[in-house]
């Protein structure tokens, strides 16, 4: 291995780190960093979106108030959807309600800059036997020799011995200054901060997960029976994350009523102490709600497992499952049978059955057909036109008003100056008889101002266009000689 070889691998990771959410938010505006520090704590993981709305509002008016530059045509809604498009907020529903709560990199982010900006130091000797214990746990529990393992626990007795005689015997017994229990207190609630963090890390996988099957399952993108054998690798993989190992450890912690039962004691023992008085209340509540918010984070990593395992039930008990079974084991008798034959021999083995039952489903696998990939013939040429196959809808022709005018002239003056409508009408030849005649024959008599009875009618016969005959009866029209 060359020596720029680790520079590589971490030049990579640092591109990949830059990438995600916990630079950008480290990267981002200031504000943004601090509201979120004060706005999820320790005790509160989850904040309903309306408080959330609220809160943000009002720290948005004191940021403006201090002449901030903000967008100004946004309100606390835009920003929040903006930070849960940037990955550093989920926004999960819970109780029929939708809540905000950090995602995993943003908690780790949260965690770092508290380390930064924290005024209290745990390197005590406390923080320092803790490492030392944890140590020699591990070094016990991995340790294959039985003899070497019998021999450190024989050499615990003897001293756990030594102390209840000295205590027996009078000796007032060691206890931690108020300051190093404090220090001691807080290293403890150091190590609860980092498990919001893996729960939550844990939890995106499993949906990620989940979600993934679902999509291939119902969209059925890959052969049928991969997608469970996926799973259980994706699902093998991801217990054997540093997240998965975690979830695990603190599963069997919480199912283990000794061992729940002794943490509850040894907290509420610790609370009880004088030096608690020196943590502030937000440390006391930590402590206090420690085990309530393990049992929590971890019931949702328990309830989408569920999920997971509802949907892998449903899809083993659905008929693509069976048909799938029943291909691998066509399959796999076809393997031990091409195995078994001689390699000289080119001749099929077993004669496939490409149509019975056992590969109803070949179909939808895509195998190549010949006839798929043949192109259509082509289309018929259009048939040709000419000038006679055109044809014209009739229509009625519109009012001639020329030869109307001159009608109308011809009839009063060959009836002393005047005529009525039907007179004129009369002497028009057959082509002018239809409806519109008639309407210029009343436009013309409006016009030129001659006179109309409306107490009295007379009745016009007329042609339509499908040479049908039709009467009209209109108002008595009278022209005048000009």
């Amino acid at each position: 291995m060359r020596s720029t070889d680790n520079a590589v691998a971490q030049w990579h990771a640092q591109n990949q780190l830059r990438l995600g959410p916990a630079w950008k938010l480290l990267q981002g505006a200031p504000w943004t960093l601090a509201f979120l520090r004060a706005e999820f704590t320790a005790t509160k993981q989850r904040v309903p979106l309306e408080e959330f709305h609220a809160d943000l509002a009002d720290f948005m008016k004191e940021l403006r108030a201090e002449s901030l530059s903000l967008n100004e045509s946004w309100q606390a809604s835009h920003y929040a959807d903006s930070w849960v498009r940037s990955q550093f907020l989920a926004r999960p529903m819970a109780d029929g309600r939708f809540h905000y709560e950090t995602t995993a990199a943003t908690a780790r982010v949260l965690a770092f800059v508290d380390t930064l900006s924290g005024r209290h130091s745990n390197l005590n000797s406390s923080r320092l036997s803790t490492l030392l214990n944890s140590i020699e746990t591990l070094s016990l529990h991995s340790d294959p020799d039985p003899q070497s393992r019998i021999a450190v626990l024989e050499a615990e007795i003897t001293e756990r011995q030594n102390e209840i005689q000295a205590l027996q015997n009078g000796a007032s017994p060691a206890v931690l200054s108020r300051d190093s229990a404090v220090a001691a207190t807080r290293s403890v609630l150091d190590l609860a901060a980092s498990l919001p963090a893996d729960f939550k890390r844990m939890r995106d996988g499993v949906e990620a997960m989940l979600h993934s099957i679902r999509t291939e399952i119902m969209e059925s993108s890959v052969t049928k029976g991969v997608a469970m054998g996926q799973v259980l690798a994706g699902d093998k993989a991801l217990r054997g994350t540093a997240e998965g190992e975690t979830f695990q450890g603190f599963t069997e912690f919480l199912n283990d009523p000794v061992q729940l039962a002794r943490f509850r004691q040894s907290v509420n023992e610790v609370l009880e102490r004088d030096f608690t008085d020196a943590l502030t209340a937000e440390e006391r509540a930590n402590l206090s709600s420690m085990v309530r918010e393990m049992r929590r984070q971890a019931g949702e990593v328990h309830t989408i497992y569920g999920r997971l395992s509802e949907s892998l039930h449903a899809y083993v008990q659905s008929a693509e499952f069976q048909e799938s079974v029943l291909l691998r084991k066509a399959i796999h008798a076809a393997e031990q049978a091409v195995a078994a034959a001689p390699l000289s021999s080119r001749t099929a083995v077993v004669a496939p059955l490409l149509y019975s039952p056992n590969f109803e489903t070949l179909a939808a696998l895509g195998i190549f057909n010949p006839q798929d990939h043949v192109p259509p013939p082509k289309l018929a040429a259009p048939p040709a036109l000419s000038d006679a196959d055109i044809h014209r809808t009739p229509s009625t022709p519109a009012p001639d008003m020329p030869r109307l005018l001159a009608a109308v002239g011809r009839a009063t003056a060959s009836r002393n100056g005047k005529a009525t409508l039907a007179q004129v009408y009369q002497t028009l030849p057959a082509e002018l008889a239809h409806i519109n005649t008639i309407r210029g024959l009343i436009l013309a008599a409006r016009a030129a101002g001659n006179s109309i009875d409306h107490e009295r009618s007379e009745t016009l016969t007329f042609t339509q266009i499908d040479g049908t005959t039709r009467t009209a009866t209109v108002p008595l029209f009278t022209f005048t000689k000009d």
